[in-house]
């Protein structure tokens, strides 16, 4: 089974309810009440996600976090990999693999395809996505999970794998 950590999960959330109030500066104790976290568990999440460069920190009287791009400009993707690191779904897409099998492996190569969908799935998902109500999804456009043209025009063909 394919599941991301729940600090990952609370950060899909900690950046929801940023994107949502967007035009405040907020502390990690007002963070925790809104989004009802324990404030340890926020305060991590929120060291990650601005050393990820996806939240802005200031601090003083009148600081406080807020998002670094517009909901737009922030995938899924992005807040997975601020938290958990590079996606890799398997040892061998991982930038420090540690796979005996690696050497002789043949299936690296679609498995590094099975990666990149994925990946490309999740960039698709924008923190923007997240806040549109359950209601009414029908009359919205469907996300996209194939690469758009202009992902298609930057990558490269190489063996059969599709690279950045």
């Amino acid at each position: 089974m394919l599941r991301m950590g729940k600090l990952t999960d609370y950060g899909i959330v900690l950046m929801s309810y940023l994107a949502t109030e967007s035009e405040l500066k907020h502390s990690a104790h007002s963070l925790s009440d809104a989004v009802q976290m324990p404030l340890p568990t926020v305060r991590k999440v929120l060291k990650f996600l601005t050393h990820g460069g996806l939240l802005k920190s200031e601090r003083g009287a009148h600081g406080g976090y807020t998002l670094h791009r517009s909901p737009k400009q922030i995938s899924v993707a992005d807040i997975i990999t601020a938290i958990e690191g590079p996606i890799a779904l398997t040892e061998c897409n991982s930038s420090e693999s540690h796979c005996e099998q690696e050497s002789h492996c043949s299936i690296q190569v679609n498995s590094a395809r099975i990666n990149n969908a994925v990946y490309l799935a999740l960039d698709e998902v924008k923190l923007s996505h997240m806040l549109l109500p359950q209601s009414g999804l029908e009359t919205i456009s469907p996300i996209n999970f194939y690469p758009s043209a202009t992902q298609m025009k930057t990558a490269t063909d190489q063996d059969g794998d599709i690279n950045e």
